[in-house]
């Protein structure tokens, strides 16, 4: 596929994630979870600004209210009211074990469904699938433990969920809100890379950064691969389609874990790319419990 990919903002984020666009206010969000900041861009007017956050902020979800986001920090839920900075926690999750928290996205039923990581250098199963419903309760998901949760996302009927444990190196489908017949939807082939955040396009399409191989795949509804995006940057973690006719893709990335050596060959590491290939997304779902 031939899709032109161009720095939006170099913001070196030390591990970029979380790509989101937000529908209501035309504006595109991200985290740089190891910088503790939420970044925002308007692209009215092309500036970026950032927000200090308590803790490592690892995922987040747009409410109803579009001043108020649904933050997943790395210890617990909570609201963060954009315009006064204030912060209201909801629960904790995993008190007491060496995880934190990290990928997540809404269902198309606005409920926030995350996952949890081995917050340590060699990752191992011990973390989970949660859901926050939209009354604010919290449920544990019946899939496998995982090391690193990563690339959740529903097909466009809302009938079918992907998601990852990424040293595993395969992303898996199941049944949505069943969790039946859960399945293996793709494996990577390349030599190098691991699945990280995902996002899905209007035809039912899976689009996936993978991190340490430079690009962006995507996946028909049969798990064949489809296409690829080259991105000039090693560590792309997070996609998500933008824009008023949501056909500007946005991809996150990251610097942590780059040497010196590395930073000089890839210097917009941290930055946001787009690129805008044949293809356009549907708008995410707002998280139901704050309207």
């Amino acid at each position: 596929m031939d899709a032109r990919v161009q720095l939006l903002v170099d913001s070196q984020c030390a591990l970029g994630e979380g790509a989101t666009w937000c529908a209501a206010s035309g504006r595109f969000y991200w985290t740089d979870i190891e910088g503790e900041r939420l970044w925002r861009y308007d692209p009215r007017d092309r500036t970026s600004v950032s927000f200090a956050m308590p803790e490592r902020l690892c995922c987040f979800a747009t409410c109803a209210d579009p001043d108020y986001l649904l933050l997943g920090l790395a210890s617990r839920l909570a609201f963060f009211d954009l315009a006064t900075g204030e912060i209201e926690t909801i629960v904790e999750v995993e008190a007491g074990l060496p995880t934190r928290l990290n990928d997540g996205r809404c269902d198309r039923q606005g409920r926030f469904v995350f996952g949890t990581k081995h917050d340590v250098a060699k990752a191992e199963a011990i973390g989970g699938f949660y859901r926050l419903n939209g009354d604010l309760l919290l449920e544990r998901l019946p899939l496998a433990d995982c090391a690193i949760s990563n690339s959740i996302a529903f097909s466009p009927d809302g009938t079918t969920m992907y998601y990852c444990d990424s040293p595993t190196r395969q992303i898996r489908a199941c049944d949505y809100p069943t969790f039946a017949h859960d399945r293996l939807f793709a494996e990577l082939s390349d030599a190098t890379g691991e699945p990280d955040g995902s996002t899905v396009d209007r035809d039912g399409g899976l689009w996936n950064a993978q991190w340490g191989g430079a690009r962006v795949v995507r996946y028909a509804p049969d798990g064949r691969e489809a296409a690829r995006i080259e991105v000039p940057s090693a560590q792309p973690s997070c996609v998500a389609f933008g824009g008023a006719a949501l056909d500007t893709l946005y991809v996150t990335s990251a610097r942590v874990g780059l040497d010196e050596e590395q930073l000089q060959r890839d210097l917009h590491a941290g930055g946001v790319f787009i690129a805008t290939p044949a293809a356009s997304g549907i708008a995410e779902p707002v998280f139901a419990g704050k309207a």
